[in-house]
């Protein structure tokens, strides 16, 4: 899965990295490689809640199935 992110550089000279797609995926580093690292664990995370948040909320009946992507 690939996602497009947007780089920019704030006032104290770190990149920030956010994933447009996901509202509030953001992070940062002191170099772009670092940003670029940064944001993929974000990113990893940010699905990660998602997909638990979802879980937890079906009823009690159903069993979610994972599915790899």
């Amino acid at each position: 899965m690939s996602f497009h992110v947007v780089l920019s550089i704030d006032e104290g000279g770190w990149i920030v990295a956010e994933c447009p797609a996901l509202p509030g995926c953001v992070s940062q580093g002191k170099t772009e490689q670092e940003a670029l690292s940064n944001i993929k664990e974000a990113i990893t995370g940010w699905l990660w809640a998602k997909d638990h948040k979802a879980a937890s909320a079906l009823p009690h009946d159903q069993s979610p199935v994972v599915v790899a992507v």
